[in-house]
């Protein structure tokens, strides 16, 4: 054997040599990586899903330039990267834009137009009954993910107290 190349004996592969003792942490505030985690992941089956999403937290996500070829119907409509089928041929053939397996394919996380203009009313609606101090710390939460269920605000009839009201029996 001339050069050292190496035979399989078959022998089971070991772990790895160094395990890692800390997670990887990217930079939060990077305007690269807030762009990157707005994108939205949407007709992959779980697995593909779950790849992508793997890519986006440890920041090994490359978005697309410019739109790619897709492999079904030959038009440049694939706007997501990894994914070789464009949105209109996954959901006409009923698979995975990415693997092109015909799996259950996992319902994104994107809301409808809908539904954010009605949950931008009711965080108007609840900020507009706060004081000024509470509305700042309430968007400085919002920012920084803290706050995901809107606050209760008790109305004007909780304050009512029924002890002094006119129903009551006089002893």
């Amino acid at each position: 054997m001339a050069g050292g190349s190496k035979v399989s004996t078959g022998a089971k592969k070991q772990g790895q040599k160094y395990q890692n003792v800390t997670a990887y942490k990217h930079n939060r505030s990077s305007k690269k990586t807030l762009k990157i985690m707005a994108l939205p992941v949407t007709g992959l089956c779980q697995r593909c899903h779950d790849i992508i999403q793997w890519r986006k937290r440890y920041r090994k996500y490359k978005s697309l330039t410019v739109p790619r070829k897709c492999v079904h119907c030959e038009q440049k409509k694939v706007k997501d990267a990894y994914h070789i089928l464009c949105q209109d041929c996954s959901t006409k053939l009923r698979v995975c834009a990415k693997c092109r397996e015909s799996h259950d394919i996992v319902k994104s996380d994107e809301k409808t137009d809908a539904e954010l203009l009605k949950e931008n009313q009711d965080i108007d609606n609840v900020l507009s009954k706060m004081s000024e101090r509470e509305r700042r710390a309430f968007r400085r939460k919002l920012e920084r993910g803290e706050v995901t269920t809107l606050p209760e605000i008790p109305s004007s009839d909780d304050d009512f107290d029924d002890s002094f009201s006119d129903d009551a029996p006089e002893s």
